[in-house]
């Protein structure tokens, strides 16, 4: 297929959206041909909205239901900024910032998004925590899950804990343990079919291909199988927030009324309706089909909102339910050798103003982290970092993570090296290419404008780039 030129939408989905939509279906059929931006959402561990506003470099509008979320022009390229290698914001589909609004974390709590992947959610969560609490991010598939280790990473998150299981696991694991679940669930992915902006293309071209009424149907059923997982995770008057990116009743409402009639110990409960917010669509489904209260998810529209489309149900779990019993003594892990933490204690003391999380140190492998409070025992779980990686040991040496360095500050750091954004050596950095730089040997924290970007070394007056070869620009 020629690039930039999508595959027609199949005719079977528009055919039913005709039935379903009636007299909104002309203007549902022409926000598929209308010129759309991409949406990104401002990283508030990092910086506030307003801050951002005035170091952006592109055009922004507001996103009605979001005071840190931002819609950008489609040749605007934000993801090729260096202030995204810094992780001061996370592209995302406007109507995709909803999920995660809904759950409403808390500072605090135990949260866990069920199927993470690529970390939209994820990062969304971990802001809202304010990185207190702890935050378990969880992909079953296995490539998949390195993509939203990537975005956590580059986040700076402190709490967030990455597993990589199946959600039966997981809720025979943990049952009763979360304070709020989310579940994005695995879906037909009706609404990325609208996706045009440059960061979602080949998205919406593959949904386009291979979209069918059986893929819809094939779906619901795996989605009322996960979901009945999810409810499991769930504490005694916790919430789960079930979100897919689809729009037929089938995966939606329909998903739903068959949880409600399983698991009578939940209700469907109705947010705050902000503008865009529509509501769900129990008339799509059959007399038998439906429950009360169906009304009170949420639909999002590509004709009505900025964004391409959601299905939102907030559930609620009645505070009355037996909780299971959940091994909470902690990950036993070995002990941080005192060779290894001595190698760490003089990093630190070289090269920060400080020691991070000091009563938190568990070694794995050759990776040191520094764990999340009530993190609990993960032994025999599949993982790929069970808190923030700080370092790797090798051979009476040590190097620090990216993700360390994303998670300071340039003040926490004795030797900066501060970047402007809009010169050439940011951009020759993040292809990993030498700097001058006079000043005291050793690692150096390189910075863009004040933010964190990544690792540097200096030796007699050049810093070579650390950035990871995995990430770098070219």
């Amino acid at each position: 297929m020629p690039p930039n030129i999508q595959p027609p939408l199949p005719q079977a989905f528009l055919d039913r959206m005709a039935r379903l939509l009636g007299d909104e279906y002309a203007a549902f059929r022409a926000s598929y041909a209308a010129a759309r931006g991409g949406g990104l959402r401002v990283n508030t561990l990092k910086l506030t909205p307003g801050r951002f506003r005035a170091l952006a470099p592109f055009d922004l509008a507001p996103v009605a239901w979001s005071p840190d979320a931002y819609l950008v022009p489609e040749d605007a390229q934000p993801g090729k900024h260096p202030y995204h290698a810094a992780g001061l914001y996370y592209l995302q589909d406007p109507s995709a910032m909803i999920p995660a609004a809904l759950l409403d974390p808390q500072p605090g709590e135990r949260v866990l998004d069920l199927a993470a992947a690529p970390g939209g959610k994820a990062t969304h969560i971990a802001a809202s925590m304010g990185d207190d609490g702890l935050l378990v991010a969880n992909e079953i598939h296995g490539k998949r899950v390195w993509a939203l280790a990537e975005n956590l990473e580059r986040w700076g998150a402190h709490n967030a804990v990455i597993t990589n299981e199946t959600p039966e696991r997981l809720a025979e694991r943990f049952e009763g343990f979360f304070d709020r679940v989310l579940l994005d669930a695995p879906c037909s992915g009706e609404g990325m079919m609208r996706m045009s902006e440059r960061i979602s293309e080949r998205k919406g071209e593959a949904a386009r291909v291979e979209w069918a009424p059986e893929l819809v149907q094939g779906c619901a059923l795996r989605q009322s199988s996960i979901l009945a997982d999810a409810a499991r995770l769930v504490r005694p008057g916790g919430r789960l927030v079930y979100s897919t990116c689809t729009f037929a009743p089938e995966e939606n409402e329909g998903t739903i009324a068959r949880f409600l009639r399983d698991h009578p110990e939940f209700e469907l409960i109705d947010p705050v309706r902000l503008p865009g917010f529509g509501p769900g669509r129990p008339d799509w489904l059959t007399e038998g089909e439906r429950v009360p209260g169906l009304g009170r998810a949420v639909r999002l529209w590509p004709h009505t909102g900025p964004g391409a489309g959601h299905f939102v149900a907030v559930l609620q779990k009645r505070s009355d339910v037996e909780r299971a019993p959940v091994e909470r003594s902690g990950w036993r892990f070995v002990q941080v050798p005192k060779p290894l933490l001595g190698l760490y204690d003089d990093f630190c003391r070289e090269t920060l103003t400080s020691t991070p999380a000091e009563a938190r140190l568990a070694l794995v492998g050759s990776y040191l982290y520094a764990l999340p409070d009530d993190l609990p025992d993960l032994i025999g779980l599949r993982f790929i970092h069970p808190g923030w990686w700080l370092e790797t040991f090798k051979k009476n040496r040590f190097e620090p993570s990216h993700a360390l360095a994303l998670g300071l500050w340039p003040s926490d750091a004795r030797r900066v090296l501060d970047l402007p954004s809009g010169g050439a050596e940011v951009l020759a950095y993040l292809r990993g290419e030498t700097l001058p730089g006079a000043g005291e040997d050793g690692w150096i924290l390189v910075a863009v404008d004040g933010f964190s970007l990544g690792w540097g070394k200096r030796v007699d007056g050049r810093v070579k780039s650390h950035y990871p070869r995995g990430l770098r620009w070219f």
